[in-house]
């Protein structure tokens, strides 16, 4: 009897490191991808995406938002270090500041307190976003784009405006970032913004 109980106990041992083995092999990934219990990888990583944006009205932030809701980017804010107030955007003023600044193109290059994003390097899609200002995307973002290297990132401009397209923004754009970068054609939202438009939108892009 002590022998057969013997045997008895020698043959669990043994089942239950083969269980263990098992479990272990099931554990380990292939191909750099997570193995799950189907034996089926998980989705690869999705991309990082950067929102950056200037505004002077609420309606480039708020399409700044509604992109960064919809594809978990980042927001970041341009923050030009002499701010803009209410008497320097007065387009029909001939003394205001951006009307100056219009006149003189030696004065568009804004000097902003964050022209270079941390991490910068982590993220491989951009959006890019400005009011119109004079057929052209306002130039508070001319520091950001000369300041860092699109090389390798997919760049998405969008624009806000009261009635004018995009201009020739964003072939300006490019040019002031080396060619830099695979610059998409954008969108320009006019009027007031609608929120599933801009969603809509961002689903045509197809990103992963």
């Amino acid at each position: 009897m002590k022998l057969k109980k013997f045997f008895a106990i020698i043959c669990m041992a043994v089942s239950l490191l083969g269980v263990t083995a098992c479990g272990s092999q099931a554990s380990n990934t292939t191909g750099g991808g997570t193995q799950t219990a189907a034996g089926e990888k998980a989705p690869a990583k999705a991309r990082k995406v950067l929102v950056v944006y200037y505004t002077n009205s609420h309606r480039t932030e708020q399409v700044a938002k509604d992109i960064a809701k919809k594809t978990g980017g980042d927001l970041y804010l341009l923050d030009p270090q002499q701010p803009y107030t209410e008497a320097d955007l007065d387009y029909n003023n001939k003394s205001a500041r951006v009307y100056k600044e219009h006149e003189d193109p030696k004065l568009q290059d804004v000097a902003l307190k964050n022209a270079k994003p941390a991490n910068w390097k982590d993220y491989d899609t951009v959006f890019v976003g400005y009011p119109i200002w004079w057929g052209i995307a306002a130039w508070p973002l001319n520091q950001f784009v000369k300041s860092n290297d699109f090389t390798g990132k997919t760049v998405i401009p969008f624009s806000t405006s009261a009635s004018s397209g995009m201009g020739g923004s964003v072939g300006k754009l490019k040019a002031m970032a080396g060619g830099k970068g695979n610059w998409l054609s954008g969108m320009g939202f006019t009027g007031g913004i609608d929120d599933s438009k801009v969603n809509s939108w961002v689903d045509s892009l197809g990103l992963k």
